[in-house]
This record gives C-alpha cells, sequence and structure tokens, in this order.
C-alpha cells in the first residue's frame, strides 16, 4: 500500500520519513503549530510539501507563508471542533483518563461541566465557589469552528489550497453536511452565486456546540466569542431518520417514523430525485426542498408496519429508488445539556 501523503508532526518523523519512504508526499499536521513563514520554511526546507496551519493562524499569516515559500501547499481547518489548547496540544485527557490527545484517543475532558473550589492554606479546607448563571461551568468548553461564510473571502485570498474539516469521532450525517455544503460554498464562489445564509442553514442542522468564526479573519479577543460555557452540545435543527441501502430500494430506519409524515430527503449534491406517487408513498418537491412521504411501511418480506423506529433492523421499501447513502431527515427542537 502507498498512501497518498504521511501526516506527522515533529521534525525527527519528517526525516525518518525521508529516509525509509522517499517517494511519499509528507504533509505537516497542525499539530506542529505552524503560524508564520519562518516556522513554515524550517519544515519545507526539510522536504514538506504541505503544511496543515494552526487553527489560530490568521489569513494575513497564511498570504504572508504563500507569498514567502509559493510552491508550499497550505490546508487551514474551516469547520469543526475546537481544542482548548494550541492545535490540540493538550494533557488533560491523558492525566484525568489515561487516553492520549495526540495519539487520536481525546475522551474530550474540555466538554464536561466542572465545579470550582477554593482551597484554604491552612487546614485545608474546600469551599465551593458559585459560578454566576450567565456564565455556567462549562469553562474549557470551546466552540465548534465555523468559516462557511468566509469561504469566499479565504479563496479570493489564493493562498490556500485545500479546506480541512475535523470530524473526528462525528457521525454519518455530521460529515455528509459539512461536506456538502463546503463543497456547495466553493461550487457557488466560482459560479459567483456564493450564500452564507444557506450555508449557515444547512450546517445549522448538526450538532454543535455553538459556531465561532474563530482566528481567521479576527485577531484573537476580537469577538470574545469562541467559548460556551453555557452546554456542551446542542442536538441541531434536525434529526437523522433514515439512510438509503446500497440497493438504492430500501432504507433502514434511524428515528421514529410514521405512515403520513413528511420527511425531507437529504441526497448528496447532484443527485437525480424522481417525484412519484404510488401505493407505497410519495416524493415531492416543495419550495426546492424534496420530501418523501409513506402511505404504507412495509419491510422487504411485505410485512406492514403500523410505525417504524431505529430499534428496527429490517430495510422499509421505498415509493422509488433514491442514491445510496441519501439521508432522510425531520425537524427538531431539543437541546441536549
Amino acid at each position: 500500500m502507498e498512501p497518498d501523503a504521511l501526516i506527522v508532526a515533529t521534525p525527527g518523523v519528517v526525516a525518518l520519513c525521508n529516509e525509509l519512504a522517499p517517494g511519499i508526499p509528507i504533509h505537516l499536521s497542525t499539530q506542529a503549530n505552524v503560524m508564520n513563514y519562518l516556522d513554515a520554511k524550517v519544515y519545507y526546507d526539510m522536504g514538506v510539501k504541505r503544511i496543515i496551519a494552526a487553527r489560530e493562524i490568521s489569513l494575513k499569516d497564511v498570504q504572508e507563508i504563500k507569498k514567502e515559500l509559493p510552491d508550499l501547499e497550505i490546508e487551514i481547518f474551516v469547520h469543526g471542533s475546537m481544542c482548548f489548547a494550541y492545535s490540540g496540544r493538550c494533557l488533560v485527557s491523558a492525566v484525568q483518563m489515561g487516553r492520549v490527545p495526540n495519539r487520536g484517543s481525546c475522551a474530550n475532558d474540555c466538554r464536561f461541566e466542572y465545579t470550582l473550589y477554593a482551597g484554604n492554606e491552612n487546614h485545608g479546607t474546600l469551599f465551593r465557589l458559585e459560578e454566576q448563571p450567565e456564565i455556567g461551568t462549562y469553562i474549557f468548553n470551546a466552540k465548534d469552528m465555523n468559516l462557511a461564510s468566509h469561504v469566499d473571502e479565504i479563496l479570493a485570498s489564493g493562498c490556500v489550497d485545500s479546506l480541512k474539516i475535523e470530524g473526528r469521532t462525528k457521525s454519518t450525517y455530521y460529515c455528509a453536511v459539512t461536506a456538502y455544503t463546503y463543497r456547495m460554498a466553493i461550487d457557488d464562489f466560482y459560479n459567483k452565486n456564493f450564500d452564507a445564509n444557506r450555508y449557515q442553514k444547512e450546517l445549522a442542522t448538526t450538532k454543535n456546540r455553538g459556531f465561532t468564526d474563530a482566528y481567521l479573519v479576527h485577531k484573537p479577543f476580537d469577538k470574545n466569542d469562541t467559548q460556551n460555557h453555557d452546554y456542551a452540545m446542542s442536538k441541531g435543527t434536525f434529526e437523522v431518520s433514515g439512510l438509503v441501502n446500497k440497493d438504492e430500494e430500501t432504507f433502514m430506519c434511524k428515528y421514529k417514523t410514521y405512515p403520513n409524515e413528511p420527511i425531507e430527503i437529504f441526497a448528496p449534491l447532484g443527485a437525480t430525485i424522481d417525484e412519484v406517487d404510488n401505493e407505497i408513498g410519495k416524493i415531492y418537491q416543495q419550495d426546492g426542498i424534496y420530501y418523501m412521504e409513506l402511505k404504507q411501511i412495509l419491510t422487504e418480506s411485505g410485512k406492514e408496519l403500523d410505525s417504524v423506529h431505529s430499534g428496527n433492523l429490517n430495510p422499509i421499501k421505498l415509493p422509488t429508488k433514491l442514491p445510496y447513502m441519501t439521508m432522510f431527515r425531520i425537524e427538531t427542537d431539543e437541546i441536549l445539556d
């Protein structure tokens, strides 16, 4: 097997890769914390083809790196979880849980709710400090990065070669929606049809911790909006209710589903959807969005069900074929603390 590239984070490993696998391109991990062209040049001179810049970098600094090192590819994060520490260099999970973040097994300790105590050095008494209601106790909880509204500015700068979406421990739906939305934003930019509100509405359907545009287009602390002290995770505005199987004729239920209930269809970008109305159900378009309503909930064997939920392991028949991995979703306003 020959990978497209090796993502590494230290000079020693870069040197080792050059020695053992000289034909495989080297990409520098965000955990190397490259934030300026001087650091970038060190790795470029070692043979690194691409740097994945620190999440904390500014677009101005990215432009400077590209100006000084035009042959160096630059990849930046545009969406996903942000670490309380610089680009993932955190040991809280390792200390508390024995799970090392820099080896891909972070337990997300920064997302926990904490209670703050003050100690008396003379006799060891601990006093709980009452937190202000508007501040809360999620004192380490960073919001999620969301730069969809700035994709046009990023692309217009001409200094970025690749956009990176953080997706570790994320759901299939999250990965689908974020990739779909940023691909749409890129295409819309080049087609001169950029619509930031459209992208934000789509991204809000995913679970998130509140969004921030972080540091790329603002100086640190200019907006002071990178932390969410009130809750660890929002459920998002939609819940996934089904996923189309490889046969494209059935789907697996992921949420409570009833007959005659409108369910939004979320298909791969550019997919063709046929409108139908038959004995199983109907698929129709309304205000530019496709919906499905099942008149009957039928298993592959033909058994009819009154309703179906995520515990059901039987594929459910579709009114017509839909592309593999098409998802169904329903709107929800619930919040997870």
